[in-house]
This record gives structure tokens, C-alpha cells and sequence, in this order.
């Protein structure tokens, strides 16, 4: 396992269209736990293929309820319900928040970490965070619809 480069703001493969995994082999196995550990390391709550450069419809996320991260491949969302406004925050935005509209329930259909189909039924911040990272796959950033006017700079605290 290793820790990856996040790519941030201003990165043009942040804007491009991640492609579907064909097959869910070991390096494949090897890119999610890679993923889930450099989500770890910054304190994310999700993580898409394309934040570390790569263009697979890969997403990790982990929402700290006891029950580990999530690794999704190809993942759809196939049915939404509510709504809900949320802050959103993202690891290629360091210190940026907005303030955005998103469903209050998601149902995702994605293949696991060994290529089986599993359907996942998320709700508040786990649908929040499911959201984003699905965004992220087609090239869509957390800016381009948070609610105008509400986008925030956070000053990182200093150590000290």
C-alpha cells in the first residue's frame, strides 16, 4: 500500500470523464486499498480514481461509522430521493467549502473489490459523499454546483 499524489484545483484531469473498469484484477485491488490509505491519511471522507490520476470509475469511501471503507467500481447511482443542504469540503480543494443541494438518499449499483455486483443504499452523509465521489467520475467538481455565494476559504491552523 502506498500513499498517493492528490491532485488539486487547476488540474485539467479533475475535468475529464473516468472510463469503466473492465476487469477487477489485483492492480485494480491494489489502486482501492492504495486509494482508502491516502483518504486516511488526509482525513477524507471519499476518494475518486481521477483525485490520484487515474481515469477509472473507482471510488473509495469511509464515513467512520464502524463498518470500514467502501470500494465501489463503476458505481451508478439508480435512484435518489429528497433532499438535503449540506457543506461540502473536497481533498482537491484543500480548505474550500461550499454549501450545496444534494439528495438526502442515494441507491448506488457498483461491482466490489472482486468484481461482484452489490447495490448500496445510503443515506445523509454517506448519500452526500456517494454524490461527490459519483461527480468526480464524470468530471464534475463540488464547485460547479454548490450553492452561489457561499464558498469559503478556511485559513489551515498552524503547528506550532
Amino acid at each position: 500500500m502506498a500513499v498517493r499524489i492528490i491532485r488539486e484545483e487547476g488540474d485539467e484531469i479533475l475535468r475529464k470523464k473516468s472510463r469503466e473498469v473492465e476487469v477487477v484484477d489485483d492492480k485494480i485491488r491494489e489502486l482501492l486499498d492504495d486509494m482508502v490509505e491516502t483518504m486516511h491519511k488526509y482525513n477524507g471522507v471519499g476518494l475518486a480514481a481521477v483525485q490520484v490520476g487515474i481515469l477509472k470509475r473507482i471510488i473509495v469511501i469511509d464515513i467512520y461509522d464502524g463498518k470500514g471503507p467502501l470500494k465501489l467500481i463503476n458505481p451508478v447511482i439508480i435512484k435518489q430521493k429528497g433532499e438535503q443542504e449540506v457543506e461540502e469540503g473536497c481533498l482537491s480543494f484543500p480548505n474550500k467549502y461550499a454549501k450545496m443541494l444534494r439528495p438526502a438518499e442515494v441507491t448506488v449499483e457498483a461491482l466490489d473489490e472482486n468484481g461482484k455486483k452489490i447495490k448500496i443504499h445510503g443515506k445523509e452523509l454517506l448519500a452526500q459523499a456517494l454524490c461527490h465521489e459519483i461527480d468526480h467520475l464524470n468530471g464534475i467538481v463540488f464547485v460547479d454546483n454548490m450553492i452561489p455565494g457561499t464558498l469559503e476559504y478556511v485559513e489551515p491552523e498552524k503547528n506550532v
